[in-house]
């Protein structure tokens, strides 16, 4: 069996205030042409529909269109929700969709009801696990308190018993939106972190042939079996070296998983660019970058007047300005983003304590500070599912 697994197409995203709505407009041709010329038997698309939980009318209309025409195509598809999608909305109707072999699985509590399709060599269980946020699925799985990890785990637990109570020889697959040990996660990705921690590990999976996963922008193999397709545009600079792709996966006789990149339309190049504004006006080896989305990062010790305008009287489509002047690491002057950069707001939020206090948070203090972050995040997340 052939499948396409793609993810994070957020749609009605902007990139740095450009509308990217007619760039995914043409991925979703792109799409539609590969699973014609490639001879798809279902189209894999893990999570992260849309960039948020109300998206605007134009999003839903793109959404809407090409709903219609992957039915059209007769192509069975396969959607889950991820933490940028509301799960209730985008579920809306999924009932009569479905019928039209368009299968949005939106419900923790049906993640262990599959689609099954079947090829020459038999049948093929395909199930579904949107993302589950801890604090709002731990009735559904009856725990007081989890993780990713722990939610996952009880999700596939639930796929594991009904994969093994199906016909010997079946093979499956799953769709999930997380964060996987080992993945590479970029700027634009939405923080899903837990209690401290966010990645949970790959062997949660083990027991299905392959596992289509979304969430992470980067297309990358955590094992051969377990793989991210990656968002097929890029959505922060942090991702200008990104090859956006698709990937179009053999599924054997016997599970065993073949797998090949599809690349994606690419918009518009991407480039960050750093160095002092006179230098980078003049260097002839910028020319390349005249026609890309640029981000530049200037290194004069004093700002300098007026500086994005001159640099688009060269770089027409700069988007991004940052201000690193060049000091010496002790300098007091050294910007406040720049020590945050890498650390989480737990750390962030322990680190203030210490600098107020003198002293850093006892472990009963870190639990506090860990609790109430994670009750700003659930309080967000509900906020979007109501």
């Amino acid at each position: 069996m052939r499948l396409l697994h793609t993810s994070d197409w957020h749609l009605g995203r902007s990139f740095h205030r450009v509308g990217l709505l007619d760039a995914q407009a043409a991925f979703v041709d792109h799409l539609l042409a590969t699973v014609r010329a490639e001879d798809v038997d279902a189209v894999l698309v893990a999570g992260d529909v849309y960039d948020r939980a109300l998206p605007s009318l134009p999003a839903v209309e793109l959404f809407d269109r090409t709903l219609h025409r992957l039915a059209d195509l007769g192509v069975p598809t396969v959607m889950i929700s991820g933490n940028h999608d509301s799960g209730r909305r985008l579920g809306v109707a999924s009932g009569l969709i479905d019928r039209a072999g368009i299968h949005l699985r939106t419900d923790p509590a049906g993640c262990a009801t599959p689609v099954v399709l079947a090829d020459a060599h038999g049948p093929v269980a395909l199930y579904g696990l949107p993302y589950l946020e801890p604090a709002l699925v731990r009735e559904e799985f009856a725990m007081e308190r989890a993780g990713h990890t722990e939610v996952l785990s009880a999700a596939m637990e639930r796929v594991r018993a009904d994969l093994a109570a199906r016909p010997a020889g079946t093979r499956s697959v799953v769709l999930a939106h997380a964060f996987v040990a080992g993945g590479t996660p970029s700027d634009s990705e939405r923080d899903i972190t837990v209690g401290g921690v966010a990645a949970v590990p790959a062997g949660v999976f083990d027991g299905v042939d392959y596992v289509a996963l979304g969430h992470l922008h980067g297309s990358q193999t955590i094992t051969e079996r377990v793989r991210y397709s990656g968002s097929p545009l890029a959505y922060s600079f942090s991702e200008a070296d990104h090859r956006k792709s698709m990937w179009l996966v053999d599924l054997g006789a016997d599970g065993s998983v073949t797998a090949d990149r599809i690349d994606c339309p690419v918009p518009r190049r991407l480039a960050r660019i750093r160095g002092r504004i006179e230098d980078l006006l003049a260097d002839p080896a910028r020319e390349r970058h005249t026609d890309a989305w640029v981000e530049v990062t200037l290194t004069d010790p004093y700002r300098p007047h007026d500086a994005m305008a001159r640099l688009r009287e060269r770089f027409p489509h700069a988007l991004a300005l940052a201000f690193e002047p060049e000091r010496v690491d002790d300098d007091p002057l050294a910007s406040y983003a720049e020590r945050l950069r890498g650390r989480t707001d737990r750390q962030i939020a322990e680190d203030f304590v210490a600098h107020v206090r003198g002293t850093a948070p006892d472990t009963a203090e870190r639990a506090v500070l860990r609790d109430a972050l994670d009750a700003v995040r659930t309080d967000a997340a509900r906020a979007e599912t109501d």
